[in-house]
């Protein structure tokens, strides 16, 4: 009698999109919460970090299961940043930006699907005369504060409430504009106490989300957040979609 074996499937191969840096806090728990994923969730992730301007090559993030844009802006390369943003969104890859990944991720959006081609990024173009991402009135840095989350938005279900206690680390934010990207299909799912957008998400895609505040920062970092947590099961599932065999 023959027996047969299931290969097991491969890792989820995830895109770690930035500049890594030591003195950015949100990189140095990356490790820990890779670790987290796997030792209390099960959810193993492959993670390659891709520094913005190698990012900039065409293939940069195809393969890969997920793409992570982290903060640590500004990014030595803006292209490269919304490459890497514009391939996991046109590719339907697992998505998730964080603080200058959410900026950025708006900034792609208005370009490339909007049509906003002379929108600026405030902290990469100071004297751009064009802001889709401006300086904050008050600055984020080491703040916390509550996020209010829209009903039945996938950051609502990826977080089990409809508010929540989120940190940031940012001085940057979106301004104008916000109606034209709302129009164009992206929709603005969080926003703190004053009204300011917080999350941004796509529907139809099979995960795309992107949050001003740093899910990096949530508690030690021995438990991931649930907005990593959510990325890390996107990824699995697009692993599993995709079929490959381990070591292929």
């Amino acid at each position: 009698m023959t027996t047969h074996t299931q290969t097991p499937a491969r890792a989820a191969r995830v895109a770690l999109i930035g500049d890594r840096s030591p003195s950015v806090t949100s990189h140095s728990r990356v490790p820990l919460l890779l670790d987290a994923l796997a030792a209390h969730d099960r959810l193993v992730l492959d993670a390659y970090w891709i520094g913005t301007e190698d990012a900039e090559e065409p293939d940069a993030v195809r393969g890969f299961d997920a793409v992570w844009v982290l903060p640590g802006s500004p990014y030595r390369s803006e292209a490269g940043a919304l490459a890497a943003i514009r391939t996991a969104r046109e590719e339907n890859i697992p998505f998730l930006g964080t603080c200058g990944g959410f900026q950025h991720t708006l900034l792609e959006f208005a370009r490339h699907v909007c049509g906003l081609t002379g929108v600026a990024h405030a902290e990469n173009d100071p004297d751009a005369k064009d802001l889709l991402i401006a300086p904050l009135a008050c600055s984020l840095v080491g703040h916390e504060g509550t996020v209010t989350l829209t009903p039945g938005s996938l950051a609502e279900s990826v977080l089990g409430t409809d508010r929540s206690i989120e940190r940031y680390h940012c001085s940057y934010g979106p301004g104008r504009y916000l109606d034209t990207l709302r129009a164009h299909g992206l929709r603005f799912t969080g926003e703190d106490e004053t009204g300011q957008v917080r999350v941004a998400e796509l529907p139809g895609h099979p995960f795309f989300l992107a949050t001003l505040f740093q899910p990096e920062l949530f508690g030690d970092g021995s438990r991931p957040h649930p907005v990593v947590r959510a990325l890390a099961r996107a990824a699995v599932r697009h692993a599993e979609l995709a079929g490959v065999p381990a070591g292929a």
